[in-house]
């Protein structure tokens, strides 16, 4: 008998991924002295990218460049710390502050230490740079968790959109190296912009953390 059962193919990962997916990675982290060294580097390894994934990164880069770090580094701390609804760590949209989200954490890391990615502890393993970073690691790996959280993505970047931030540029170009939404995706999407996530306080506040500022690949991106 015919097995009539359709399954999804497994998305694939493209030669490029990694490079974008470390970019990303850095210029999502917070501004700090190191962020002409990111914007160089995003300016030198973009022209490699596909252009739905350049162009956006690029128009975030110029915004970077003349706003400046000390300016742009405000501007991350109003958007992310203080817009709960531009929250840049993804369990929260799937599991809100519950307990489910302190289990989620742990497989993150568990995750993360056997692709050779070690966090230090002020580090929660969600924010969407570290992620990124480990991604650009293990690139079949990566695109599983991205994708798998890829409504609380959707999410953030209509956010971004509604606030004008210049990191929705940022989110546009993660958009881009993914699958585009299917059908139950875009549910999810809507039913969390109407509910929003999960709502047993557990403490586990998504802005209590030390911002996450990756380190720059040593000899460029991976």
């Amino acid at each position: 008998m015919r097995n009539r059962l359709r399954l999804k193919p497994a998305p694939r990962v493209q030669p490029w991924h990694p490079h974008a997916w470390q970019l990303q990675s850095l210029l999502l982290g917070y501004p700090d002295e190191r962020q002409a060294g990111h914007l160089a580097l995003a300016r030198g390894a973009a022209p490699a990218l596909p252009t739905e994934v350049r162009e956006p990164l690029l128009r975030f880069a110029g915004h970077a460049e003349e706003t400046g770090t000390e300016a742009l580094a405000a501007a991350y701390v109003a958007t992310f710390d203080h817009r709960r609804r531009c929250c840049p760590y993804l369990t929260y949209y799937a599991h809100g502050d519950t307990r489910k989200r302190g289990v989620a954490l742990l497989r993150l890391k568990q995750t993360y230490a056997k692709g050779g990615l070690r966090l230090t502890d002020d580090e929660l393993p969600d924010h969407l740079a570290v992620v990124l970073e480990f991604a650009a690691i293990d690139p079949p790996a990566g695109l599983r968790l991205l994708t798998g959280h890829r409504a609380g993505l959707e999410l953030l970047r209509l956010a971004l959109r509604e606030e004008n931030s210049p990191w929705a540029a940022l989110l546009d170009s993660v958009s881009a190296t993914l699958p585009p939404l299917a059908g139950d995706q875009h549910e999810a999407v809507a039913r969390l912009a109407a509910e929003g996530p999960p709502g047993e306080e557990v403490g586990l506040d998504p802005y209590a953390p030390p911002r996450y500022t990756p380190a720059p690949p040593a000899g460029g991106p991976r």
